[in-house]
């Protein structure tokens, strides 16, 4: 029988993945790093993981209870060239399909599947809410998210508990889009991006590691769930909302020619599209949120700072 209190994280050093694990160790959980390097001092909690090739010695995961895999190359790494593109896909669906098909191979294999997604799957939403039954859209990030999900099929049909953490604008003054944000509003120069019309569906760093936490310990969560706080606000609100905690002026648009120029496509799929993705799966299973308002949340975070 796998052991439920031993648990496998990809990912493990990234912006998310880090304080997973330690949220994990803190709840009494024994974690094994799946650590994408060459370095030869492994501990004895790593394991060597290559997107390309994936685990170096896979049996060491027979008897794992649950794999957290939230590895995949940075969405903002690089401007999006096709070869840029092909890296993005391949480090999240190409890898998952191999991740899976060694774990398919262990005689004990994990009962619990959990893997990162996002709510970029559903594409261009305009001002309708959107929850886990919408359909994919027909962009770059929908097509990845969607084949990222859908790398995960074969473990479902083995009997594995499969659940996806379809994650939004994640937000932590540390780390991530808010870190690389707050400079330019205390010095007075931030501003909406585009029209300031489209939707940014937010989520507390916090909120995301306990969600995460949930999705591993109840054994009725399965399936897509939005990873993202109840109430998403337009990027208007959110620069205005963000300036007024700091007291600071939001005055400086970023025009869309502007962005356009300077990121190409990724501007429109990361900064312009408009997502009101909303958790009606977590709400409606009991998941409380510790954070629903982002006023509230920013102001507390920007205290503390």
């Amino acid at each position: 029988m796998p052991n439920p209190k031993q648990v496998a994280v990809s990912g493990s050093r990234g912006f998310v993945g880090a304080r997973l694990v330690a949220e994990l160790k803190h709840r009494g959980y024994e974690v094994i790093r799946l650590l994408h390097t060459s370095k030869r001092d492994l501990q004895p909690d790593e394991l060597i993981w290559n997107s390309e090739s994936g685990l170096a010695k896979p049996q060491a995961l027979n008897g794992v209870g649950a794999i957290i895999h939230l590895a995949g190359r940075n969405i903002a790494s690089a401007r999006w060239s096709e070869a840029e593109k092909n890296r993005l896909y391949d480090s999240r669906v190409s890898a998952t399909k191999q991740l899976v098909k060694q774990l398919l191979t262990l005689e004990d294999r994990p009962s619990v599947f959990i893997g990162a997604s996002a709510v970029g799957i559903y594409g261009e939403c305009g001002n309708s809410e959107v929850d886990e039954s919408h359909s994919p859209g027909n962009d770059f990030l929908s097509e990845v998210a969607r084949d990222w999900e859908a790398a995960t099929l074969p473990l479902s049909a083995a009997g594995v508990r499969v659940a996806h953490a379809r994650l939004g604008v994640v937000l932590d003054p540390a780390e991530g889009a808010l870190a690389k944000m707050l400079p330019l509003f205390r010095w007075g120069l931030g501003g909406r991006l585009g029209s300031g019309k489209q939707y940014w569906s937010w989520v507390a760093i916090e909120d995301v590691i306990q969600g995460l936490c949930w999705l591993l310990e109840n054994p009725q969560a399965a399936g897509p769930y939005n990873l993202v706080a109840p109430q998403p606000v337009t990027n208007s609100e959110f620069t205005t909302k963000l300036a007024n905690a700091m007291g600071r002026p939001a005055v400086f648009p970023a025009p869309k020619f502007a962005l356009r120029l300077a990121l190409g496509e990724m501007a429109d799929a990361i900064l312009l599209t408009s997502c009101r993705a909303v958790p009606r799966k977590l709400l409606s299973d009991g998941f409380q949120f510790q954070n629903p308002d982002l006023t509230t949340w920013l102001e507390k975070q920007l205290l503390k700072g």
